[in-house]
């Protein structure tokens, strides 16, 4: 197995999914407000493996199996995304709001064909403003992976065939990542920054330039400094992205949409690709220790899971108690709704997360297939049995309390 092969392995790199996905849960709970960029590090860090695994694939055969390729995506990102769709539309329909239980029956095709953010983007959902009564709000960072999962390999299988492919793959991640920022730039002028926020076009950078750091010339270039500098850089990175959490107040921060969110992946591609090559320096020993590095192997099924859970668990109201004690309710209700975010995500894993990327035995030849047919007829069925609640139910027409 190669270094680039390996890389998807590194204790370090997990560890930063971790740091990642707990930003954004913090977030998601009120406690972070810049914690929304925990996403752009998993862009990153995608864009940064994709990317390495496709140029030595081919460099060991000179090509790509895109239809392998996207069949371990699949297996990799649609168990678990299915399982939690089917899920939250169950316990929405036993425990939702109509109005949340309605807009997550509309939603959720849309979540199937991995197109979420662009449905969000065409009917004008502010994610901002609308997203505390969309179920599937958050999955819009999944659909803009995929369609990158989509494109990304077929510009790889061209520009990175031959000598200087390394190299050619970098000049088209570099000047995407610039054009994507141009895009954000203008678009992000909008009072309703979701365009920006959401578009597949104007978060390429981010995926971009975690693929540039992938390969050779950026390898190269990390290769070349001394050990002491590595950890220096990765310390001064790490404090600098943390400082970003926790001073952004928000998608308001002066700044974030005209470059402040491209500097942000730029030094999260920098200290990815400083910890790929020096995992077993101080920082990335700090970082690959047990708790991140588990966190970060649960950090696909917890991101799926946390947010139909944060709308679903009641939210305590401030009470007469004063500021000590709504903020130790506040506190209270974060720990237990992410602790049943961490016990969803750890059966998600286990029972079909991993199963079926490890290929068990229930998951593989015809039986596997079965499985398939059987959940996606399952899935449909239920999307169509579910009642649509009819719009304004559980409101109060205020015309008929004034002639009572």
């Amino acid at each position: 197995m190669t270094a680039i092969s390996r890389r998807a392995h590194i204790g370090a790199l997990d560890g930063i999914r971790g740091l990642a996905v707990a930003a954004v849960l913090l977030f998601h709970a009120g406690h972070l407000g810049g914690g929304f960029l925990g996403v752009d590090l998993f862009f990153v860090l995608s864009g940064f493996l994709i990317t390495g695994l496709l140029l030595d694939e081919l460099g060991r055969h000179g090509r790509l199996d895109l239809p392998a390729f996207w069949a371990r995506r699949a297996r990799r990102l649609l168990p678990a995304l299915t399982l939690m769709v089917v899920a939250t539309l169950l316990l929405a329909w036993a425990f939702a709001r109509p109005d949340m239980l309605r807009s997550a029956l509309q939603d959720a095709p849309w979540v199937a064909a991995q197109s979420v953010n662009w449905h969000y983007i065409g009917e004008q959902i502010g994610y901002w403003d609308a997203s505390g009564t969309r179920l599937f709000a958050h999955l819009w960072s999944i659909g803009v992976e995929w369609q990158f999962y989509l494109v990304w390999p077929l510009i790889v299988a061209v520009a990175g065939r031959g000598p200087g492919g390394h190299r050619r793959v970098a000049l088209v991640a570099v000047a995407g990542a610039l054009v994507s920022l141009l895009l954000m730039i203008r678009l992000g002028a909008a009072v309703d920054t979701t365009r920006a926020y959401e578009g597949s076009d104007t978060r390429a950078f981010s995926l971009l330039l975690g693929a540039a750091a992938a390969t050779a010339p950026a390898r190269d270039v990390v290769a070349r400094l001394p050990r002491t500098v590595t950890d220096v850089i990765c310390v001064l990175l790490l404090c600098g992205l943390g400082a970003s959490w926790v001073v952004t107040a928000g998608e308001k921060a002066p700044g974030l949409f005209q470059g402040g969110m491209f500097a942000h992946s730029l030094g999260g591609a920098v200290l990815i690709a400083l910890l790929s090559h020096l995992p077993d320096g101080r920082v990335g020993r700090v970082i690959g220790s047990a708790a991140p590095r588990r966190l970060g192997e649960l950090s696909y099924s917890l991101y799926l899971w946390h947010w139909p859970i944060y709308l679903l668990l009641p939210r305590p109201t401030p009470g007469p108690g004063g500021w000590a004690w709504n903020w130790a309710w506040n506190w209270a209700w974060t720990i237990a709704a992410i602790g049943l975010s961490l016990l969803a995500a750890v059966v998600s894993k286990t029972a079909v997360e991993d199963p079926v990327r490890l290929r068990a035995g229930w998951a593989t030849g015809r039986r596997g297939w079965a499985v398939l047919a059987v959940t996606a007829v399952t899935a449909v069925g239920l999307w169509t049995a579910i009642p649509r609640p009819v719009p304004g139910a559980g409101t109060v027409d205020l015309s008929r309390l004034d002639q009572s």
